[in-house]
C-alpha cells in the first residue's frame, strides 16, 4: 500500500506539473509556439499516465473479478481521458485542454485511493461483454473531452463577441479550427456511443432490466441529443453557442447515465 501511495503521489505531481506548464506555455505573450515546445510536456504526461495505469491494475483487477465501483470507474475514465488527450496532442493543437483534464485525472486517482467505496465486482467471461464495456468507456471519455473543448470554445466565443481577443484567447487556435476539432471529437464519440448501444442490444440479455433501465434510457437520450447536433450541423450549419449548448446537454445526460445510479447506490445508500 505504501508503494502504491508513493507512485500515486508521483503521478499526481506529474499530472499537475504538466497541466501547469501547459498553462504557462499558453499564457506567454508571444503565444505557445514561441516558447517551450510541447514534446517534453507530453512526455511527462505519458509517464504520469503509465504510472496511473499501474495503480489501476491493482485497484480494478482482483482475484474475485473486476472491481468497477464508483471511484475505480471514475479514475479509469480519468486515466483514459488523459491518455486520449495526450495521444491526440501529438498531432492536434488540443494540449491546452490538459490544463483542466490532467488535474481531473489526478483528482480521480486520489479519490480512488482515499475515499472508501463498496466493491462492485463484475465478472466478465465473454469477449463480447469486454468489448461492450471498452467501447462504452471510450465513448464517454471522448465526449468528456468534447465537453471541455465546448467550454473552452464558449470562453473564446464570449471574448471575441465582446472584443477582448487578448491574453489567453490570442494564444488559442482560430475559432473555426476550435469548432472543427469539437465536431471531430463529437463525431468519433457519437460513433463509439452508437457501437456501445448496438453491442449492448446484442450482448446484454435485457438492456431494460430494472438495474439497467436508467442507464439505457439516458444513454439513448444522449445519443438522440448528439445525433440532432450532428444533423443540425450538416443541415443548417449549427455552430457557436447552439453547438456548445447541445454538446453540454448531451454530455450531462451521458454523465447521469454512467454515474447517476452508482452515486445513489454506492455513495449515498452505501
Amino acid at each position: 500500500m505504501l508503494n502504491t501511495l508513493l507512485i500515486a503521489g508521483i503521478t499526481v505531481l506529474l499530472y499537475l506539473a504538466t497541466a501547469g506548464l501547459f498553462g504557462m506555455r499558453l499564457l506567454q505573450p508571444s503565444g505557445p509556439s514561441a516558447g517551450m515546445t510541447k514534446r517534453p510536456l507530453l512526455l511527462a504526461g505519458f509517464i504520469a499516465a503509465l504510472l496511473h495505469a499501474l495503480i489501476l491494475n491493482e485497484l480494478i483487477l482482483t482475484d474475485n473479478g473486476i472491481n468497477l465501483n464508483f471511484t475505480n470507474i471514475s479514475t479509469f475514465i480519468g486515466w483514459l481521458i488523459a491518455l486520449l488527450l495526450l495521444l491526440a496532442s501529438i498531432r492536434r493543437p488540443v494540449e491546452n485542454l490538459g490544463i483542466a483534464l490532467l488535474p481531473l485525472a489526478a483528482i480521480t486517482l486520489l479519490a480512488a485511493l482515499l475515499i472508501p467505496s463498496p466493491d462492485s465486482l463484475l465478472t466478465i467471461n465473454s469477449w463480447q461483454m469486454q468489448l461492450h464495456v471498452l467501447i462504452s468507456v471510450l465513448a464517454y471519455s471522448l465526449l468528456t473531452i468534447a465537453a471541455v473543448q465546448a467550454l473552452l470554445l464558449a470562453v473564446q466565443d464570449h471574448h471575441l463577441r465582446h472584443r477582448h481577443p487578448g491574453g489567453l484567447i490570442r494564444s488559442l487556435p482560430p475559432l473555426q479550427t476550435m469548432e472543427g476539432l469539437l465536431f471531430q471529437m463529437i463525431g468519433l464519440g457519437f460513433t463509439l456511443l452508437t457501437l456501445a448501444l448496438l453491442s449492448g442490444a446484442l450482448f446484454i440479455e435485457d438492456m431494460f432490466a430494472q438495474h439497467l433501465v436508467h442507464k439505457t434510457a439516458l444513454s439513448i437520450l444522449a445519443w438522440i441529443v448528439f445525433a440532432t447536433l450532428l444533423w443540425g450541423r450538416r443541415k443548417f450549419g449549427w455552430r457557436g453557442r447552439v453547438a456548445i449548448r447541445w454538446t453540454l446537454t448531451g454530455f450531462i445526460t451521458l454523465m447521469l447515465a454512467y454515474f447517476g445510479s452508482k452515486i445513489v447506490l454506492e455513495l449515498i445508500m452505501g
